[in-house]
This record gives structure tokens, sequence and C-alpha cells, in this order.
């Protein structure tokens, strides 16, 4: 490859052949931004502008990095060693380990990983007396990393209440054992390195002159540390050549700060502001509906993708009776795009919650479509799916070794590997299970399996499994977790599957009628052990949207598009959260070049409860032109207000029903609308009748239920 700039676009190539000064380069899906920046880089060193050594360039992942030094030394003859193209985690572990003594870290320090982490703090708290139940480790881990990457050492932390003094004592102890021990981890490398340049004038005087063009790609991802690392490097005049898209910044949960584009622009008195608007992936018709969808957005720096290659075909939308019905229309469509040439791996399905694969994934291993999870682990793989089903397994039968050891100590109980070795060891002896011989803290754990199958013997099996993931202690544990959403949804979709698992089923799985935890455990080992497809076997990927960004597919499925699902039901009480939520289904709508798919469900099961499902707000902002429906649009809505219609007509006895017919507009307040109660949180207003004293609202709360609420006395607000 050399440097070929006729390639370029008028914008690209402004943007590669920009004098020096700043410039925010805003890169729309698919416009060729990794092209613009390494060929950047080229131009500059090939121009003799700078030497390869005063280039600074950033990016997140190693795989980004690995690639923009690749395309860099494919266009220029120069030795990679000498160039500084990394991520901020691998920049930070180089200027530490050339500048040790200052950083006052021994030479060869070690680096934590997030797992051996939380083995630190395991440590620490064991050393410390304090009771894991009060403090989990993870949640301590995630505190500690959650102060690092705001930039926030012990001494500055905010007192807000007594746990969180503790939280801060336990942050200090951590620190010194680490530093004790001669190691980092991840969140430290960062803030290490921004310290040093922080407070040693002659270092950062040395770097800040070194580096004369600092370039950062995916700039909406940077978080306050990593800008505020990046601005000690502009002492002495370096040129920064920012390149991002604001409108798919999807990554707040962790830390990203999209206005970070806006207070570059204004700090560093940006110029030249390029947008990247032609898009080389999409047809324009998946465009158009991209451009339309996000510029419901308010807090955008603004860009409208276009594209050469003509608008394609309109964008399919189907609603399925239930979540069941949904999947197995994709399983359908995903057949008919193979047979007329579309390889399963040029075709995603997409959903916004891990938890969503289940019934997908279930609908295509009963039509034997190979298919991989990409970015993640089959449902039934799930660690804490795997947990939930060893408790289960103890409760079928306690004499299950394997998940005796699995959950014995999980979530944690004291119970150690000595405790674990010495009662094995009585096992062997007596030639009895572990559960057999569980003693003392083991005593405990086994008193609890008996608890659980004392309680849930003769009960439907969808209550014995929302018994066991609530008793086990799973639910509550993950939930503390600061990033436990995923985990606790899966618990519930396992709820789910259990309550979706019928007689038929069961006899299916086994060739005759079991008892019907035994069958759903038969049923989980066998989609758990197959199927998958093997390394370079066309298969249909599965993701989320968040694991797709940066990806492409002829195809893509975008499914589950109703309120409360996507968006999410926690977007409408958080700050900005359905303007990241819009542009969560942006970026899942950009990965489609050809076709694109988009669904919702009437139905869906949620903890085990039928949940009726307004379609997502994002449909009703598609435009109508770029659409083609499969079934007739909101043809559930309809179907209900047609059942109402009859039943009046034939004056059939009234039934408690969702009725969209009934008012659509009482007390202020319209089905499809988001609302907020005190008690029971953020809902959807999916049903509604009477008027004045007398109307009410059915509104569905998500976890919480569906519930009929008098408008008068409800203290209802909307969302």
């Amino acid at each position: 490859m050399s440097l070929r700039l006729e390639h370029l676009n008028p914008e690209q190539l402004a943007a590669v052949t920009l004098p020096d000064e700043h410039a925010l380069v805003l890169a729309g899906a698919g416009s060729g931004k990794t092209r613009v920046l390494t060929t950047r880089i080229a131009w500059l060193v090939k121009n003799g502008l700078v030497s390869p050594q005063a280039i600074l360039a950033v990016t997140f992942t190693n795989k980004a990095a690995r690639e923009m030094l690749t395309r860099v030394t494919a266009m220029l003859p120069v030795n990679p060693r000498g160039m500084w193209i990394g991520t901020f985690h691998g920049l930070a572990n180089r200027l530490l380990r050339a500048h040790h003594r200052e950083a006052s870290l021994p030479q060869a320090f070690q680096i934590l990983d997030s797992q051996d982490q939380l083995g630190a703090v395991k440590r620490l708290l064991k050393a410390l007396n304090v009771d894991e139940d009060r403090f989990p480790p993870r949640e301590v881990q995630q505190f500690i990393n959650s102060q690092k990457e705001e930039g926030v050492r012990p001494g500055e932390a905010a007192l807000a209440d007594e746990r969180a003094r503790r939280l801060i004592e336990l942050y200090t102890a951590y620190d010194e054992q680490c530093q004790r021990e001669g190691v980092v981890d991840f969140a430290e490398l960062l803030l290490r390195s921004y310290e040093l340049f922080a407070r040693n004038e002659i270092l950062r005087e040395h770097y800040a002159s070194r580096f004369r063009h600092v370039l950062v790609d995916e700039f909406q991802d940077t978080n306050r540390l990593q800008y505020r690392w990046l601005k000690l490097l502009a002492a002495r005049g370096a040129c920064y050549f920012a390149v991002g898209d604001d409108d798919q910044s999807i990554y707040t949960f962790r830390g990203a700060r999209p206005g970070n584009m806006a207070d570059f622009e204004r700090e560093f008195k940006v110029r030249k502001v390029i947008r990247l608007e032609q898009n080389y992936r999409s047809h324009g018709n998946i465009l158009d509906a991209a451009n339309a969808l996000i510029s419901n957005n308010r807090n955008r720096l603004g860009k409208n993708l276009w594209t050469a290659s003509g608008a394609g075909e309109p964008l399919r939308v189907f609603e399925g009776q239930s979540d069941g019905d949904e999947a197995r229309w994709i399983v359908e469509e995903t057949r008919s795009l193979a047979r007329e040439g579309t390889p399963l791996s040029r075709v995603a399905v997409l959903y916004r919650s891990n938890a969503q694969s289940r019934v997908i994934e279930h609908a295509l291993f009963s039509q034997s479509v190979p298919y991989r999870v990409y970015g993640g682990l089959r449902f039934f793989e799930r660690a804490e799916v795997k947990h939930a089903l060893a408790y289960l397994r103890l409760v079928a039968s306690p004499g299950d070794d394997n998940s005796f050891l699995r959950v014995v100590n999980f979530p944690a109980r004291g119970i150690g590997a000595r405790t674990i070795e010495q009662l094995q060891d009585a096992a062997r002896a007596r030639g009895v299970s572990l559960f057999e011989a569980a003693e003392g803290k083991a005593g405990a754990f086994r008193n609890l399996i008996e608890e659980m199958r004392a309680g849930t013997e003769g009960l439907p099996l969808k209550e014995i499994v929302e018994a066991v993931v609530a008793k086990s202690g799973l639910l509550e544990h993950y939930k503390a977790e600061r990033e436990g959403a995923d985990r606790v949804e899966n618990l519930g979709e396992l709820v789910n599957a259990a309550a979706a698992f019928s007689e038929e089923e069961r006899e299916a799985e086994s060739g005759e009628v079991v008892e019907p935890l035994t069958a759903f455990l038969t049923h989980a080992a066998l989609e758990a052990g197959e199927h998958q497809a093997g390394e370079g076997q066309e298969a249909l990927q599965l993701m989320t949207v968040h694991s797709a960004k940066g990806l492409e597919f002829d195809a893509v499925f975008l499914t589950g598009l109703e309120e409360g699902l996507f968006p999410h039901e926690q977007s409408v009480t958080e700050r900005d959260g359905l303007e990241e939520e819009r542009r969560l289904a942006y970026v899942a709508i950009t990965r489609a070049r050809e076709r694109l798919y988009l669904s919702h469900a009437q139905t869906r099961m949620l903890h085990g409860q039928t949940r009726y499902n307004v379609p997502s707000r994002f449909l009703e902002e598609l435009p109508e032109g770029l659409l083609k429906w499969l079934t007739p649009r909101f043809a559930g809505q309809r179907a209900r207000e047609a059942r109402f219609s009859a039943a009046q007509a034939w004056h059939a006895p009234r039934k408690k029903e969702p009725s969209f017919a009934r008012s659509r507009d009482v007390g202020g307040f319209r089905v499809g609308q988001n609302v907020l109660h005190p008690k029971f949180g953020s809902g959807v207003i999916v049903d509604a009748e009477g008027q004045g004293t007398d109307a009410r609202v059915q509104v569905n709360f998500g976890s919480q239920g569906v519930k009929w609420l008098a408008v008068a006395v409800a203290k209802l607000q909307a969302a």
C-alpha cells in the first residue's frame, strides 16, 4: 500500500491534508475514519512535517491499534518501534516502564487484569476481617476503579455516608497493598501516568516538546481522566486531531463522556470541524432511517449520512404475537436469505439485552440453524445461569458433587479451599457425597439446600426456579454489582425458560414423562452442550447492539423494538438515558449494508409472566415511506381493538383484557406514554379507560408487573 490521495473524497482529503492546527473530525458510521486517521499520519511524515517519533496516536482496543500500525507502516518505510501508536493503557504502561522510579514503581512492576485484581481485593478483605456479605469483593473492586477513572485518590473521595467512608478506607488499604507488592491494575496505569505528568514538570515538558501531533480515535468514548491526560501534552503547542462520532457514543455506563468532544472544540478553539458524511457501507434507505432517528436527539454536534450507492430496499418490519413467534420468523427469514445466496456469517441478529438471546437460540437450535454468539456466551453457558442451574440440580439431586463444588461458596459464605479439601477427604473416607458429609459452615449450606427442597416440593416448575434463584442469594448478589443488570436479566430469563417449558417438551427431551425439574435440567444441558458453530463454520451471528459497534453485515435483524426493552425502561429515569438509547439504535441500524429487518412482539415473557408490549417509539420516529410492513402495522394493537369492538357488538360479557379501543387519552395521559410512579418507578401505559374521576390507566412497570391505577389518586407523572 502506498500513500494515494486520489481515492479520498473531498472531506477526507481536507482532513488528511489539514495544516498544523487543531481539528475535530466528525466521522459518521462507515465513512472511512480509519483510512483518514492513518493516511493523515503517513501524509504528515512523508511531507516532512513531522518525524514518526513525534507522533502520538491513541485508540481504545488492541485490535484497532494493531490495524492502525499495520496501515501506517504499509504506507511508510518506517520502523514501527519508534512510533507511539497504541491504546491509552498500552501507552501509559510504556511511559511508566520508562520512568518507573519517578512513578515510585519497581522496574518489573506487574499488571493485574480484572480477575487478578478481584483476587487481590478478596485477599485484602480477608486480611482485614471484613464481612464479604456487607462489602462484596466485586463491589469494592468497582468502587476503586470508578474512583480511579475519575482521577480521584482516597484522600479526595467524597464522604457521602458511613458506607462510603468504609469503602474509602478499603481503597486506601488496597492502594497500600498494591504499592507493597509492586503491582498496578488497569485503572492505575492511566491514573499513575497522569499523576506522573501532572507533578513532574520536567517530564511533562519533555513529552509535550516531543509530540508535535496528537491523534485520537473514537474520541466520543474518552472518559474524564483520559481527556485530562491528553490535555497535559498540549503545553508546547502540539496539534490535536480528534476523530469521533458523538452519535455513536454508547458507553457512558463505562465512564465515556461524549461531552468531551464539545469541550475539546471550545477549549482548544478549534477552527475546523470536518464532517465525514459520505457512507461507504449502507444503502440510502438505511441511512435515511438512521438520520431521521438520530435527529430526535437534542445534544449532538450534527451531521447527515449519505451514500452514492442508491436507495436500496425498504426496511422490513415484523410484529410477532409473542417473542417465540418473533424468533421463529427470524429463523425463516435467515433460511430464506441463505437460499438467496447470503452466507450466514454475513447476517446478524442484534438485541438490546443479553437475556433476549435465549428464545432466539432455542428457535435456532430446534431448526438446526448454526449460530455463534459474538463477544459472549450462549445463554445456558453464562456463569450466572450455570450457578442457578447448579442450585437447581442440588434441589433435584443433592448427591451431585460437581454442582455442590460450584456453588458451596457462591455467593461467598466464608467456605475456603482448606474447608472444601477437608470435606472431600471426609466424604471419600465415608463413601458418601459432599452434601451428606457437609458440616460446620458447609453444613449451613446443606441446610439451605434442604430448606429449598422442602419449600419447593409440589410447586410448578416456574415457581421452583423463581424460588431457588431468590433463596440461593444469587439475585441479591448480582443486584449489588455495579454492572450486574445483565446478569439479573439472565436469571429472570431462566425463570421465563421454565415457564415456557411445556409438557410436550418434557416428553420430547426425555422420551418419557418425568419430573418437571429433572426434565428442564436435561433440556438446559442439551441446549448448552451442542450446536454453537465451530471455528470457521458458516454461522448466523448473534450479539448485543453494544457488541456490534464497529462491525457490519449484509443483513441485520434488530429485535425487541418495544417500549421498556428498547428503549430500556431504565433509560427513562436516567439523565440523557433516552438519548443514549437512541444512539444505540442508530448504531444498530448503521451496521446493515443491504437489508435491515426491524421486529417487535405483542407479548414477551418477563420474570415468568406475560408482558403486553407497546411498540418502541423508535419505530414511530422512522419515516413511513422507508418501511415495508411484513405484518399489518401494530397488528396486535388493532386486534385488541377489534376484539373489544366485537365483544360490545355481541353484548358479550366484559373481560379485563388489554383494550386499546377504550379511551386513548384519559386524564391527561395516553396509551404508549412513559410515566413515573413514586412506588413502582418507570412504566409504559398500555391501556386506558373512563373519564373524569373514573379515569384509570393500565401501566406496565417491567419487573414490578402490570397494574391498573386510578388517575385521580395514582400520583403518576409524565416521564
